[in-house]
């Protein structure tokens, strides 16, 4: 049978952003050998903070305007942990996986009237052996001030001042979770079994039910109350000082460096680019000048030739209309003459007729048109000229 299984840890405000970025797994590298980065991706939030924990903490507090003095050594978040075996998991399966979660996430959310809105953050973790849930919450106490007005106090001394509140913990979550149909055993409280609180890389290894098979069925397993952090000088997991140091202040230092570096490497390049759409915008400026200057001098060539091809067409106009109308003018003349000349020979011949006595005029000029072939009317004459050429041609 598998075991409810529900820890507690306690923190100081110093101890929180190295909590965030190993829940909300922000690292790129971690200590912990469990956790394959592969299926990380499978890692889900029941609820998640909208800033950093250290951040959510202030957020919260002013919000819900939270009374109580909080000093530097004080312990402002708690966190559990709750999960049971592996064996336990895979029988189940995903669904009631997930429910088992939700459900727990509930027990939090009532257990002593704390209330779901002190809830900073619910992560649960699928990517190590045994699945299992990091939940911080605000050890919020609900009270009277002096003048007997309701007020929520942050408190965890409150929070925890019974001197069993750990197996009292323990007995409701285990109460709760088989009240929603889980079938899971209690352990055996330390008080019957004489056993200290096994530390985490145990319980870690306890709940991989693969490998620690002969542990259960040599022991009654019981997860008892955690000893206060300030007696065993640990932090979460147990970690050494040194991994600590690593975990929580050079790495997320490290990481704080990388990230200005990045910054400083994206804005220098977007200085570049900009620096290079300048320069290819002042190209184009003095392109587009040249262009406008060329365009310019082309117009004003242009302007040149029509003023030109203008006066040359004025020119031409004047000169053609000063050959027309001396042409008309010497045409006018010749035609004046050829009428006289035509008059005159008319005369000529009626003159003739009548001193020689040789008939009419109109009989003299019949003749000489026979016998010679020609006609005293010019145009005639043409018309004539042209008739014999032609049957020359087709001839």
């Amino acid at each position: 049978m598998s075991f409810a299984i529900i820890r507690n840890t306690k923190y100081k405000r110093e101890n929180l952003k190295g909590i965030y970025r190993h829940n909300e797994r922000r690292n790129k590298n971690y200590s912990n050998d469990n956790i394959d980065k592969e299926k990380s991706y499978l890692n889900y939030s029941l609820k998640s903070p909208k800033y950093r924990y250290d951040k959510e903490f202030d957020r919260l507090k002013e919000k819900y305007d939270l009374k109580g003095q909080i000093k530097t050594v004080s312990n402002i978040a708690c966190e559990y942990i709750i999960t049971s075996d592996k064996q336990f998991f895979e029988e189940i399966g995903e669904k009631e996986t997930k429910r088992y979660f939700e459900t727990a996430y509930n027990f939090v959310a009532e257990y002593k009237n704390l209330g779901e809105q002190y809830i900073m953050s619910a992560k649960v973790h699928m990517d190590e052996e045994t699945p299992h849930m990091h939940l911080i919450f605000l050890p919020v106490v609900h009270t009277q001030d002096k003048k007997g007005n309701n007020i929520d106090k942050l408190a965890c001394s409150e929070f925890w001042k019974e001197k069993d509140s750990y197996r009292r913990l323990q007995d409701a979550f285990y109460q709760y979770m088989t009240s929603h149909n889980f079938k899971l055993e209690r352990g055996v409280p330390k008080e019957e079994t004489g056993r200290e609180h096994i530390d985490i890389k145990e319980y870690k290894e306890i709940t991989n039910f693969d490998k620690t098979k002969e542990k259960l069925q040599n022991m009654k397993l019981e997860l008892p109350d955690v000893p206060e952090i300030d007696d065993i000088k640990m932090v979460r997991w147990s970690k050494k000082r040194d991994e600590k140091i690593l975990e929580d202040i050079i790495k997320p230092k490290d990481d704080l460096i990388n990230e200005l570096y990045q910054n400083n490497l994206l804005m220098h390049q977007q200085l570049l680019r900009q620096a290079k759409m300048v320069e290819e915008a002042e190209k184009y400026q003095k392109e587009r000048n040249k262009i406008m200057a060329d365009n310019i001098d082309l117009h004003k060539q242009v302007d040149n030739i029509k003023a030109e091809y203008q006066q040359k067409e004025d020119n031409l106009e004047w000169k053609y209309e000063y050959r027309i109308n001396k042409l008309e003018k010497e045409n006018g003349y010749l035609h004046n003459v050829i009428d006289k000349f035509r008059e005159t020979i008319h005369k000529f011949i009626e003159w003739i007729c009548i001193n020689f006595d040789m008939g009419t005029g109109d009989t003299l000029i019949r003749d000489f048109e026979r016998e010679t072939r020609t006609c005293l009317v010019g145009e005639e004459q043409i018309k004539r000229e042209e008739r014999e050429k032609d049957l020359e041609r087709e001839l």
